[in-house]
C-alpha cells in the first residue's frame, strides 16, 4: 500500500490520522485498515499525545466506507471476508479503547465504515453539508452486533433502526437532532472548532481525562463487565496527584493551571 493513502502526524500534542483516498471519497481498503491500527498503537503509547483527531482528505468525504472496487480481491470468498472483518474489527476496537479523547472531524460524506469510525470516536463535529448513511442493506452486507449496539446507544434503537432499515442519507442537521453529532458548524469554522476543542483538552488535567475516558470505555461494555476496581483506582489516583494540588491552587489564585499528568 502507498503510505499516502493514510497519513498520520502529531502536532502540539494532538495526533491526526487522515484518510487520504479522495478520488474514491476516502474509501478504505484492507491495507489502510492495517495501517490505521498500527498508527493507533503508536499514538496510544506516546505520552506526548493528548488527543486524536480523525478526518478525511479532499473536502468531499470523511470516509465513505469500504472500497467496493476491491471487494473481488478482498471480500469475494468466505475466508477473505473473515480476514477483512477481523482486521477492520480490530482497528475499530483499538479506536474504541483508545485511552485518550478522540474526535471525528467530518466534512462531506460519512458513509458505512465512515459512520462506524465516527461512532467509535468520543466526539463528532461536522460541517453543514455533511451527509450520513449506512448502506449495508443496499449492498447485502452483514452488519455486526457491536456496530449496531454502538449506534443504538448513541441515537436510540428506533433512530438506529431507521438508519439501517432505510439506508437513506441523513443531512447534518437531522444527524445533530438525533444526537449523532455534537456540533454542526459552517465549513469555514470546522477546523477552528476542532482546534479549540483539542486546545481545551490539552489544557486540562491528563489523569482526570484518562479516568473519564476509562469510565466511558467501560460504559460501552455489557452491564456485567465493567472493571469497577480499576476505575475506582484511577479516580483515587487523580485525588492523590500533583495535578489535583495544582488545580486547587490555580483556582484559588485565579490563574490557569499547569498540569503535568502526575
Amino acid at each position: 500500500m502507498s503510505e499516502e493513502k493514510l497519513i498520520g502526524r502529531i502536532d502540539d500534542g494532538v495526533a491526526y490520522i487522515t484518510f487520504n483516498n479522495p478520488e474514491k471519497r476516502n474509501a478504505v481498503s484492507l491495507d489502510m485498515w492495517i495501517k490505521f491500527g498500527e498508527l493507533l498503537d503508536a499514538y496510544r503509547e506516546d505520552d506526548g499525545v493528548r488527543a486524536l483527531v480523525i478526518n478525511g482528505a479532499g473536502g468531499k468525504a470523511f470516509v465513505s466506507g469500504a472500497d467496493i472496487s476491491k471487494f473481488e480481491s478482498e471480500r469475494a470468498t468466505k475466508e477473505a471476508v473473515a480476514k477483512y472483518n477481523a482486521t477492520s474489527g480490530k482497528s475499530y476496537e483499538r479506536l474504541i479503547n483508545f485511552p485518550k479523547p478522540t474526535i471525528a472531524k467530518i466534512n462531506g460524506y460519512c458513509i458505512g465504515g465512515g459512520m462506524n469510525l465516527a461512532v467509535a470516536c468520543d466526539l463528532r463535529f461536522c460541517e453543514e453539508g455533511a451527509r450520513f448513511a449506512i448502506p449495508a442493506a443496499k449492498l447485502g452486507l452483514g452488519y455486526g452486533y457491536y456496530g449496531v449496539a454502538r449506534l443504538s446507544r448513541l441515537v436510540g434503537i428506533s433512530r438506529a433502526m431507521e438508519m439501517f432499515y432505510t439506508a437513506r442519507q441523513f443531512p447534518a442537521q437531522e444527524a445533530y437532532e438525533m444526537g449523532l453529532i455534537n456540533r454542526v458548524v459552517p465549513l469555514d469554522e470546522l477546523d477552528s472548532v476542532v482546534d479549540e476543542t483539542t486546545s481545551m483538552i490539552r489544557s486540562n488535567a491528563p489523569m482526570t481525562i484518562a479516568a473519564i475516558k476509562a469510565s466511558a470505555i467501560e460504559i460501552g461494555r455489557s452491564p456485567d463487565q465493567p472493571d469497577h476496581a480499576r476505575l475506582d483506582a484511577m479516580v483515587l489516583a487523580c485525588f492523590e496527584s500533583e495535578d489535583y494540588i495544582e488545580g486547587r491552587r490555580a483556582f484559588m489564585e485565579k490563574r490557569k493551571p499547569q498540569f503535568k499528568g502526575r
